[in-house]
Order: structure tokens, then C-alpha cells, then sequence
């Protein structure tokens, strides 16, 4: 028997279909509202006629005695070592053991090659890499197709293989906040971005319009494609972390090209920190300086003005990060950054508490709730402007009555030529 955790793809490559195994589960807890669904027959395959449940993780010891289970499969990220092994330490009291599932086991290979953008936390800047790489290549002549690390929110049958040119298909597909924040920008720049749940099925789409696949990857999972260049970003606002959390040190590991990112925005003892844990670690990697350009798109002077400041979700949270880029350039700017425990409704109220969250606002939408609530939360702040360094434009999602100013990201080279790199190593 086998009890899995999701991620959905640890399944699809490994267990779907594998008489060996029969898979009594799948638990939750990164993705809210998702425990007490299924995964429906259609994904599960034929030994799965009725599906497989999902569960709360909080659930997890009992299932494990309930069903008499034989094994764990941990299969999330951007987890420190200790909750790893406090969870592996759970699972073995019970009787049951405990997996990771590797890159052999998980990966598909592809016909075309593949560039992935991985990390080694959530918010190292994937994203913004990933446009920069797009571009570049689009500039040489070749055809990209952006492949996108997983969301599975919505109804997960109609998400199996989901193909994004035009920002319609964002309304299409109904994607969440989160999910917007991961497409909008590709689309705006002219990229095809595949993303769903069944990541060979995606893939085969994809190959048939691309020269090159870039591999967008979500936290820090490793790529779910075999890459012929891997790209890895570290964070040198969290210094460290880049050896302790998983699968981040896989990522660093396996790195081709390592960016250090932020590097003007960040101590330079961080940066130092993170180039001795290269060395010892992953010494033949390339390793290039850059920096998350931010800036304004809108001319406003801010100066002295109230602000409620919104950042990218996912690395408040379980990213860990208490500032982000909005905080870092209004801060700059000589504005006054509001309290936004004194305004914040429902969800985002019990979301700023869970994270000791002060300054700054994680654009949550992961469910009609949250994002009613982050709306409310808006329009009750006492401020003049508000800045949104989330990567989604909230006015096409939200309806508020304050002036939302959006702060915008561009990869930028510091040290390093990352083009000749690129072009050396997949001989283009």
C-alpha cells in the first residue's frame, strides 16, 4: 500500500498504473480548500475507477492506521530539514516508511530541448529569469514555450493540459490570484505558457510549437523534465537557506548556472555566504551575479504619502520572506508603509496573524474568500495609494477605490554573460 502527499506528478510518474502499488490517499496542506476532494478516475488511470481521496494532512496519523499503511511519499517543497524529518519521524513511529520520490523516477524526457529556471526558496526570482531566457532566445530566432510548475486549484479533470496565448484564457481557464501572477506576465510578453495537472500529456502539446522549452519551476521543486541546461536562482536576502531546505539543495546541486539574485539589495556577506556554499557544494557550477530590477508603472511621488503595500503570496508565506520588492521601493520612495492589521477583513486578517505579517499585505486569491477578503481589506485601508508588487494586475481581478500603483520586475546581469553561457551550452 501507499500513502502519497501531493504533489499529483509523483503519482502520475511513479504510481499511476503500477499494480505494485495501490494508493490508498493523497493529504494537503500547502493548497487550501483542496482536502475532501478527489483526484478524479480520469487522471488516476484504470486501477483508480473511483478516483483517490484527498485529505488533510492533520489527518495523516490516522490514515496511516486506519488503512495499515506500508508507505509515505513526501512529494512537496519548500520544506525545512527539520519539518522533513519530524514528518519522516511521525511516519516511522507508526510502522510506516518514508520516501522521496528522485529526479529519475520523476522526470519525463522531452524531444526538444529543455531549459529549466529552478531555486532553492520560493521568491528567488524564477519568474523574471524566466522572461529574460524567453527573450533572449526569441532574439536568436527560436520558438519558445514556457512549461509552468503545477497550480491545481480549480476543477482538476478540466485542468489535465491548459494552454495560455492571450490573457482571455486567464478568465478561460478561471485562474486563481496565483495563478495569474505566474502566466499574466509571459502572456503580456508574447510567450505560450502550458501549465495543468498532467505533466506528459503537457508536454507532448508543447513539443509540437517549440524549438526550446523553458521549465518555469514553482518553491523549489527540481524540474519535472530532464533539462539539457539547468538554471538555479539563490536568494541572498536568505543566506543559508540554500542548503537548508528541500528540495532546494537538490536544485543547487544539480545547478549548470547558478544566479545569485538581489545581489544590490543584499548584504554582501550574504552573497559571500552563498558563493562559499557553492564551493563546497556544487563547485563546476557557473555562478553569475544579477539583480531584480523593480521599478514604478506609474510616475507618482509618494513621498510622505500613506501606502498599503501587497506582495507576491507565496513568497510571504511559505517562502518565508517578511519584506518583499513593494515594501523595499516604497520604503525608498520616503512613504509612510501602513499597519494593515488595523484594516484587514476575514481571510486576510487570519493570514497576516498566522505569519506575523506587519508591513505588508501577501495578495492572497486562492479561493473567492480570500480574494473577496484582500478587496475589502483594500478599500478600508486608511492610505493615499496603494502598491501591488504582486505580478498580477488586481484591477482586472478586484474592484477598489484606491489608486493601485503596480511595481514591475526585470531580470538585470550584474556579473556574468548568461547569453554566451546559454548559446555554449545547448550549441545554438
Amino acid at each position: 500500500m501507499c500513502l502519497l502527499f501531493l504533489l499529483f506528478h509523483n503519482f502520475n510518474t511513479h504510481f499511476r498504473n503500477n499494480k505494485r502499488y495501490k494508493v490508498i490517499c493523497f493529504t494537503a496542506t500547502q493548497i487550501p480548500d483542496i482536502s475532501g476532494r478527489k483526484y478524479p478516475k480520469e487522471l488516476a488511470g484504470k486501477l483508480y475507477p473511483f478516483g483517490i481521496p484527498i485529505y488533510a494532512e492533520s489527518e495523516l496519523s490516522k490514515l496511516i492506521e486506519k488503512y495499515d499503511v506500508d508507505k509515505v511519499v513526501l512529494a512537496y517543497s519548500d520544506l525545512k530539514y527539520e519539518d522533513v524529518m519530524h514528518k519522516a519521524s511521525l511516519v516511522l513511529s507508526l510502522g510506516s516508511d518514508f520516501e522521496l520520490i528522485g529526479p529519475k523516477n520523476s522526470m519525463y524526457k522531452s524531444e526538444v530541448p529543455v531549459i529549466s529556471i529552478c531555486a532553492v526558496r520560493t521568491g528567488c526570482g524564477k519568474s523574471e529569469t524566466t522572461r529574460y531566457i524567453a527573450n533572449l532566445l526569441k532574439s536568436l530566432g527560436k520558438h519558445v514555450v514556457v512549461i509552468r510548475h503545477p497550480m491545481p486549484y480549480g476543477t482538476l479533470k478540466e485542468q489535465r493540459i491548459q494552454r495560455y496565448e492571450t490573457l482571455e484564457d486567464l478568465k478561460k481557464y478561471k485562474c486563481t490570484i496565483e495563478e495569474r501572477e505566474e502566466y499574466e506576465q509571459h502572456i503580456k510578453e508574447g510567450t505560450i505558457v502550458y501549465a495543468g495537472v498532467d505533466y506528459y500529456d503537457i508536454l507532448k502539446e508543447a513539443e509540437k510549437e517549440a524549438d526550446i522549452i523553458l521549465w518555469d519551476g514553482g518553491n523549489n521543486d527540481f524540474s519535472f523534465y530532464y533539462s539539457d541546461l539547468k538554471i538555479v536562482i539563490a536568494d541572498p536576502h536568505r543566506a543559508g537557506d540554500e542548503i537548508a531546505y528541500y528540495p532546494g539543495e537538490v536544485n543547487l546541486r544539480m545547478a549548470d548556472i547558478i544566479l545569485i539574485n538581489k545581489v544590490r539589495t543584499a548584504e554582501v556577506e550574504n552573497i559571500e555566504k552563498i558563493k562559499n556554499n557553492i564551493n563546497i557544494y556544487n563547485p563546476n557550477a557557473e555562478v553569475l551575479e544579477t539583480e531584480s530590477k523593480i521599478s514604478l508603472d506609474k510616475k507618482v511621488d509618494l513621498k510622505d504619502k500613506r501606502v498599503l503595500v501587497i506582495e507576491d503570496g507565496p513568497t510571504l508565506t511559505h517562502g518565508g520572506m517578511k519584506y518583499g520588492a513593494g515594501f523595499i521601493i516604497t520604503k525608498r520612495s520616503g512613504a509612510h508603509i501602513i499597519n494593515p492589521n488595523l484594516y484587514a477583513k476575514g481571510e486576510i486578517k487570519k493570514i497576516l496573524k498566522k505569519f506575523k505579517l506587519e508591513n505588508i499585505v501577501p495578495a492572497m486569491g486562492y479561493s473567492k474568500k480570500e480574494i473577496i477578503d484582500l478587496e475589502r481589506t483594500i478599500n478600508a485601508s486608511a492610505c493615499d495609494f496603494v502598491v501591488d508588487a504582486s505580478p498580477v494586475n488586481l484591477n482586472s481581478i478586484l474592484k477598489v477605490n484606491k489608486q493601485i500603483i503596480q511595481v514591475k520586475y526585470n531580470l538585470e546581469l550584474v556579473d556574468g554573460n548568461l547569453e554566451k553561457l546559454i548559446v555554449e551550452k545547448l550549441k545554438l
